[in-house]
């Protein structure tokens, strides 16, 4: 791990730290970005949405962002939901210049919303302004009321402009929220999701399309999966000789949680370069 700029390593089983590493200058005090993984914390936190009763995943976005939101016809944007902003098969062409930008003119028609599986971080950013403009409240302090404060994770989400949101933490508020995911959304004896179905629905198969794919999280144990940038439909699991149950959060430069039922595990990693 060393070898590879690894910043920061955590295990733990049984809901305990079995290992914890730090390398170079990096300590259990220090921050360091999520990229992608921080998708499946909001992933939860639209299931939470869900349960207050102030969306319902199958609305269509445009009821929270507005008419025009993208640039695709009026009939075609009014069949993307929350729910295909969840699964990545809004339809909108991920082979853009940026596929950060959430302007309307970088939301492109390429396929009817359901229709097409692709990794396109654009159209997912936009549910942190669905949740936004459902709850009344920024983002920001949603998730801080919601998910961070119950469960003590330290970090903040950092909006570049007209582009991705990143969540930034230390490593043991990473792993805290593993912890979250093994219990199924409670912590201890808070209730953070309180929607067993939600839950299910997030770690398992989403749609036909790219079966190891479920509500911004990563799936294990699949027969098939495709990949961030690829229409390929693989025949392999992500990782065939991981536990199949797995599930995961994952994040460019190895920014990982992965997540193991039947092992009671959680295996946080990554913080590298």
């Amino acid at each position: 791990m060393q070898s590879k700029n690894t910043k920061a390593f955590i295990i733990l089983k049984n809901g305990k730290i079995v290992t914890e590493q730090y390398f170079g200058s990096f300590t259990a005090d220090s921050l360091w970005y999520w990229a992608s993984a921080g998708k499946t914390m909001t992933g939860l936190l639209v299931g939470i949405a869900q349960r207050e009763g102030l969306l319902n995943i199958n609305d269509i976005s445009s009821k929270y962002l507005g008419t025009g939101w993208t640039r695709a016809p009026i009939d075609k944007e009014n069949k993307i939901t929350i729910r295909h902003q969840l699964t990545m098969t809004t339809g909108l062409y991920d082979g853009v210049p940026d596929n950060y930008c959430t302007l309307p003119s970088c939301l492109i028609y390429k396929a009817d919303a359901g229709t097409r599986w692709a990794y396109h971080t654009g159209a997912y950013t936009l549910l942190d302004q669905i949740i936004a403009n459902a709850s009344g409240i920024p983002f920001n302090s949603y998730f801080q009321q919601k998910i961070s404060d119950k469960i003590g994770m330290n970090g903040i989400w950092i909006k570049l402009p007209n582009s991705n949101n990143l969540y930034y933490s230390n490593a043991r508020s990473m792993a805290r929220f593993g912890l979250l995911l093994l219990n199924k959304g409670n912590w201890g004896n808070i209730t953070v999701l309180g929607d067993n179905v939600y839950f299910h629905q997030q770690t398992n198969t989403s749609q036909n399309l790219n079966l190891s794919y479920g509500y911004l999280t990563w799936l294990n144990g699949k027969s098939s999966c495709m990949l961030p940038t690829l229409q390929t439909v693989f025949p392999t699991a992500i990782i065939p000789n991981a536990p199949t149950d797995m599930y995961a959060a994952l994040g460019k430069n190895d920014q990982k949680i992965y997540v193991v039922p039947s092992q009671q595990l959680v295996y946080q990693n990554g913080q590298r370069r």
